[in-house]
């Protein structure tokens, strides 16, 4: 028997969806506030990558200020996943990655760095799946991006 989940989960939006076009810029996420939740979950969301040399890197930003004017990386213990293991290579087009945070800070923030993206696009989003609520059910509402 399936058990509800959709009562008990929240899914702001990380990265909304962009296509980023010959450009090697820092995909940086939303922060996303963890109060009121014991889990977080990246679920990262790839289409078509149509540069042939691009390659990635992933980052887990994590602070207490509501800005992250503390940001710090998130370090390996508090991870669930890897960043790297949540990085796409060129060829992984239409692919979802995730990342889990175990943290003890109350703001996260997704970044994805593209390198060498010159001749092609990225298409990308991400999700926070936010479980584990101190108070249930979660309200059924679309979630915005900040």
């Amino acid at each position: 028997m399936l058990q509800d989940m959709h009562n008990q989960i929240k899914c702001p939006i990380a990265i909304p969806p962009q296509v980023q076009t010959n450009d090697s810029t820092a995909i940086v996420g939303n922060i996303i506030d963890l109060l009121g939740f014991g889990s977080c979950e990246f679920v990262i969301l790839y289409g078509g990558i149509t540069d042939a040399n691009v390659t990635f890197t992933t980052l887990l930003e994590d602070g207490n200020d509501p800005t992250l004017s503390d940001h710090a990386a998130v370090g390996d213990s508090c991870l669930l996943g890897t960043e790297e293991g949540a990085t796409p290579l060129y060829s992984d087009d239409n692919t979802s990655f995730k990342l889990g945070y175990l943290g003890p800070k109350r703001y996260v923030r997704l970044t994805i760095t593209p390198s060498g993206n010159d001749a092609g696009d990225i298409n990308i989003a991400a999700l926070a799946i936010l479980g584990y609520p101190r108070v249930e059910p979660i309200e059924d509402q679309a979630v915005a991006s900040a």
